[in-house]
């Protein structure tokens, strides 16, 4: 890979890359929306078995929200922000390296027990798409690239510090004047993850992952259901006391 930033190469990996990307990641959700909204769903596979999914659904989902929240702090906040809060850059660091290698080894435990489950599970196995087996490798391999670089970077004592390199750079590309020789200047781990989690993200919007923007924040604010009448004409049980219509 040449180290020329205006390379055509280069100008794709870092520049055309993340713009397909977001595009399709922002037009697959809406197309996804406006045309399939009853696959729009996790196709849940509770049913089917129970005492896997109770330990590996929580790991999984815990441990992604860390390392989501983990990218959206080290990506997003420049080192200025944190600097004139008088957090150190020594501080930081190792904060961030052990919430983040705690949350990614968590993702990952979680990952592997639901794989285990969809494989030695039949009735699980069977309903596993080829889109779900796309998922996992694309999720699982950008989790992975991304803790093996890390943990690799600090126990080789050459730890690379990313908010000097990939998160200016990354943040370039929404001012819409992308910086690629920053992106360069990382290590070929930082690359590979970062390519990988593109990858991803122009494939969310065609896979289950969609559920992510289905939280059910509607049902805090919705009135009650009402599944059976208490009108005394109906049935012959009689009303509790407390119970009686209100007229």
């Amino acid at each position: 890979m040449t180290s020329d930033p205006n390379s055509a190469l280069n100008l794709i990996l870092w520049v055309a890359v993340p713009y397909v990307a977001i595009t399709v990641f922002v037009v697959g959700h809406y197309w996804r929306y406006r045309y399939d909204k009853f696959g729009w769903t996790t196709r849940s596979s509770q049913l089917y078995e129970r005492r896997l999914l109770r330990w590996g659904s929580p790991m999984f989902h815990f441990g992604i929200l860390l390392v989501a929240g983990g990218h959206i702090v080290g990506l997003l906040i420049p080192e200025s922000w944190t600097a004139a809060l008088g957090l150190s850059e020594t501080a930081y660091h190792a904060g961030a390296l052990t919430l983040g290698t705690i949350a990614g080894f968590l993702t990952l435990a979680g990952a592997a027990i639901l794989v285990y489950r969809r494989r030695t599970v039949g009735p699980v196995f069977s309903a596993t798409t080829t889109n779900d087996k796309a998922m996992y490798v694309l999720l699982v391999g950008t989790i992975a690239l991304g803790l093996g670089t890390t943990v690799l970077g600090n126990l080789t004592g050459h730890p690379h510090d990313y908010r000097l390199t990939v998160s200016p750079w990354f943040r370039s590309i929404f001012y819409l004047h992308p910086k690629t020789d920053l992106i360069l200047q990382a290590p070929i781990g930082f690359k590979l993850h970062v390519l990988a989690a593109w990858t991803l993200f122009a494939f969310w919007p065609f896979s289950r992952l969609v559920h992510v923007f289905s939280a059910p924040i509607g049902y805090l604010t919705r009135p009650y259901i009402v599944y059976r009448s208490r009108d005394p004409q109906l049935g012959n049980r009689v009303v509790a006391r407390g119970w009686e219509r209100v007229t």
